[in-house]
């Protein structure tokens, strides 16, 4: 990807070595460091480090919010984009759903957090868009990576640390230093205060929280009829209401009200008025049918499943799910536990194996169940989902974990059409 950049002594930058030439200067990061001589091969104009070209992409006029965690990334992100948009600001976001910007889809579905360089792009875009704020989800991977390389953040948002990506970081140890070391500098930082694996420089920190005193507390909540609650800021006092399900959704509506609140210095109440206006986000919690009652979301981690399922846990469960291959083993058995623990009867199949064998994969999730008696392992996903809606009866609900909004499943390298909620209302004959 080649970007034009006017009025510069080179025409276009790339962190692509193949795509230099005499008019094309190469930025250098730490991800394409071992292709600097192919770049000098290819006639590059120049090596340029990305942060000495962070100006020219309009960094320092827009209003950077970063937001890491296991789980609520994309929810939290969405949440302060919605609530920002309604307090008529000009706003971008980046994440796994794409860019968005002042309510317009620019882009579809990348990587948590993209390249440098495609993150500039995105930054410049909304500077030229007149955006005052760019809210980006931070991966684990990123951090590590360096994909971050360069920003100037606003503020930095931690949801939570649970189990995940043990596939790349290899120990929780490891993986739980690379989510911290995001906090240690003296940028303004909104921490949750219930995690107890956080560890953050506390200059310049504010927190939320449900269990703990925090900046922001929650001080009672409803989760009847979706949310509400009363929020506590010092002597302010306010309620709001929301549509979103779920316990671990009133931590997600915190971090947002509560990033919204210093980044814009409006009255709290101001904030909370335009909560109940953001209906959530795609394939999170999301009823694809009310009778029957069919619910698909995207959690992947033992923490969200069981977030997830306990959020629904005065129903009677048909749990519908399976592990991505190529990813953290360890979770695999933990998930198969939680599911059998908290749903009525449970249904193994493919997420997205890639290249793993999906027996093997649901030989991992079975290790971690002592009791199969109302364990089904159907590796057919359409066919489990099948299964689960014959079996439904009455008011059980039949939830689908694992790919959310995702259009198509990963078998190898192939992307095949599969969208749950398509395939339920197909399955169900709903138009």
């Amino acid at each position: 990807m080649r970007i034009e950049l006017p009025n510069q002594k080179y025409r276009y930058v790339t962190e692509n070595s193949t795509e230099c030439d005499g008019e094309t200067a190469f930025v250098l990061t730490a991800q394409n460091e071992r292709y600097l001589q192919n770049a000098k091969d290819n006639n590059a104009h120049s090596i340029i480090k990305i942060k000495d070209i962070s100006k020219l992409f309009g960094i320092d006029k827009i209003k950077i919010i970063g937001i890491t965690g296991t789980n609520g990334k994309t929810t939290t992100a969405s949440a302060i984009y919605s609530f920002l948009l309604d307090l008529d600001y000009k706003v971008a976001m980046q994440g796994t759903r794409g860019l968005f910007m002042n309510d317009e889809v620019i882009e579809g579905k990348t990587l948590t957090t993209p390249s440098v360089l495609n993150t500039y792009k995105h930054i410049y875009q909304a500077v030229e868009a007149g955006c005052e704020f760019f809210i980006m989800e931070v991966s684990s991977h990123a951090i590590v990576q360096k994909r971050i390389e360069g920003l100037n953040f606003e503020l930095k948002i931690l949801t939570n640390i649970t189990q995940d990506h043990l596939d790349y970081h290899k120990t929780i140890g490891e993986y739980i230093a690379v989510k911290n070391s995001f906090f240690q500098d003296e940028c303004k930082k909104l921490i949750n205060k219930d995690e107890p694996r956080a560890s953050f420089n506390i200059k310049n920190a504010f927190a939320y929280g449900i269990e703990n005193s925090a900046t922001y507390r929650l001080m009672a909540y409803s989760l009847n009829n979706a949310s509400s609650g009363i929020i506590q800021h010092f002597q302010e006092v306010v309620p709001f209401t929301a549509s979103l399900h779920g316990f671990f959704n009133l931590y997600n509506l915190m971090a947002s009200i509560s990033a919204v609140h210093i980044l814009t210095g409006k009255k709290l109440e101001e904030v909370t008025n335009v909560v109940d206006n953001f209906a959530g986000v795609s394939g999170r919690m999301e009823q694809v049918c009310e009778a029957p009652n069919v619910i698909v979301d995207f959690a992947h981690t033992p923490d969200g499943m069981q977030q997830v399922l306990n959020a629904l846990k005065e129903k009677s469960l048909l749990v519908v799910f399976g592990a991505g291959g190529d990813r953290d083993r360890l979770k695999r058995p933990l998930m198969g536990k939680i599911a059998v623990s908290l749903g009525k009867k449970v249904y193994i199949t493919s997420d997205n194996p890639r290249n793993e064998d999906p027996q093997l994969i649901a030989n991992d999730i079975l290790d971690g169940i002592d009791n199969t008696t109302d364990v089904i392992v159907e590796l057919d996903r359409k066919k489990a989902i099948q299964m689960a809606l014959d079996d439904q009866e009455d008011d059980e609900v039949v939830i689908i974990l694992g790919k959310g909004d995702e259009a198509h499943q990963i078998i190898y390298d192939k992307k095949f059409p599969f969208d749950d909620r398509d395939i339920v209302r197909e399955l169900l004959n709903i138009k």
